[in-house]
């Protein structure tokens, strides 16, 4: 699956905590009108029931050309017909998510951090985008992973086929460097949801040319 995709240059994340729950609907669907083509929803903290009612509300605010990814939750991403699921290094592996996933077609992203992570998810037929992270200073996480820096990156790129996306840090400022050493899309968390949801948008996305 993974050679049938081709992201485009801005993949949002829809951050509850940085939102607020009862936003995230909206905000995803301003993201969505404002061209923002891939959406991640990202709740850490929130309900399982209170998710479920979230991730319906927003597959209801976008359109067919707006593909929408759950961070970690499995579950989720089996009982709706979402794009994709993302996991990380310490969630279940793309092997058993792909077994337990009610659509096939669902893209698994998985995150990695270094060199030999990035290897290992090329090499596994159950990933189908490679996430590179963090390539910048992030405050998304509280303890989040060594930055990598952009010569990793190219670094990566160099061994990876599949799509690759870099994240942490990301902003208008600095977008378009991301994507010249190697990225094929960038994802950004606190740049567009901190703020004017639209008017990030609209900056970003033209920042990503």
């Amino acid at each position: 699956m993974s050679g049938l995709l081709s992201p485009p240059p801005l993949y949002a994340i829809a951050d509850v905590d940085i939102l607020g729950f009862e936003h995230v609907p909206s905000a995803v669907g301003t993201m969505a009108a404002s061209g923002v083509e891939w959406i991640q929803i990202r709740a850490k903290k929130t309900p399982d029931d209170q998710l479920f009612v979230l991730v319906e509300q927003c597959i209801n605010r976008v359109a067919n050309n707006t593909k929408l990814w759950i961070d970690d939750r499995v579950d989720l991403a089996a009982l709706f017909p979402v794009a994709g699921i993302h996991v990380g290094q310490h969630d279940l592996s793309p092997s058993k998510v792909r077994s337990v996933l009610t659509h096939q077609s669902t893209w698994i992203g998985q995150s990695t951090h270094n060199l030999a992570q990035a290897e290992a998810a090329e090499a596994d037929p159950a990933v189908d985008v490679v996430a590179l992270g963090p390539i910048f200073p992030t405050a998304s996480k509280d303890r989040p992973d060594p930055v990598v820096g952009l010569d990793l990156l190219r670094q990566v790129r160099s061994r990876v086929s599949k799509p690759l996306v870099a994240i942490g840090g990301i902003d208008a400022s600095n977008l378009s460097s991301v994507l010249a050493a190697g990225a094929d899309s960038v994802a950004v968390l606190g740049a567009i949801c901190r703020g004017n949801v639209g008017k990030n948008s609209e900056r970003l996305l033209a920042a990503a040319g």
